[in-house]
């Protein structure tokens, strides 16, 4: 069964920088789009970043300019690059893919990575 499996996150200081990744656990699963969420102790979870073929990512006001969610040719992994971290960033990130290539097939059912935790000290 395919699954989606996330790499990367850790302990960092304020300004530092993580990136973390995401990949369909089957080479031949293409993902064609992928959100970044995060849940901070206590909050809901939400949209960090989105990324779809031929669509302009999209980021959530809190981390644009600073969060860079990108892609290598359509192909498995999507990357989130983290830069200048803040405290309020410290959170369990996860990926979720709604939409998969295979072959010429087109596949929509929802994945949801393992999460990876980011904490930014101060």
């Amino acid at each position: 069964q395919v699954q989606l499996v996330e790499s990367g996150g850790g302990l960092v200081q304020t300004g530092g920088s993580l990136k973390l990744s995401c990949a369909a656990s089957e080479s031949t699963f293409n993902i064609k789009h992928l959100g970044w969420y995060r849940q901070a102790p206590g909050k809901q979870r939400e949209v960090v970043a989105a990324i779809s073929s031929d669509v302009t990512p999209n980021y959530a006001d809190s981390v644009k300019g600073r969060f860079t969610i990108s892609r290598d040719n359509a192909k498995n992994p999507v990357y989130l690059q983290m830069n200048s971290l803040k405290p309020e960033d410290t959170a369990v990130y996860y990926c979720n893919a709604r939409c998969f290539q295979v072959g010429e097939r087109y596949m929509y059912f929802e994945l949801w990575g393992q999460g990876a935790l980011v904490t930014v000290s101060s």
